[in-house]
């Protein structure tokens, strides 16, 4: 087999070089891109898993503002329950009257653990 004649080697060699210029421009965003993202990968992990590890002031406010919401709403039911063991208890029925007063405790210690409201 016959080697190449260097003309057409050098043809060949110069139409691939063309092609690689013209499919450059492409692909330097790309390339760009994908640089930044690597290097900047270990700071976004870093930041992301500082906002997890952190609570913010606003995201503080809304956790208390749900449990007191909870609890009130606790008291809410406590309180209905205590006036309907109440009434039974009235009635006659004596377990009715062990159920109001632990109804009644519960709501003492629900009252002590809620924060004054505000002024």
């Amino acid at each position: 087999m016959a080697c190449p004649h260097p003309a057409r080697l050098h043809r060949a060699r110069l139409r691939l070089a063309h092609a690689a210029l013209l499919v450059l421009p492409m692909t330097t965003g790309c390339v760009a891109k994908m640089a930044t993202d690597i290097v900047t990968a270990p700071v976004r992990v870093a930041g992301r898993g500082f906002d997890l590890a952190t609570t913010s002031q606003s995201e503080s406010n809304e956790k208390r503002g749900r449990a007191l919401r909870h609890q009130e709403e606790r008291l809410g039911r406590l309180q209905r329950e205590y006036h309907d063991h109440s009434r039974q208890c009235m009635r006659g029925d004596d377990d009715a009257c062990v159920d109001a007063r632990n109804d009644y405790a519960e709501m003492q210690n629900l009252r002590a653990a809620m924060p004054p409201p505000p002024r």
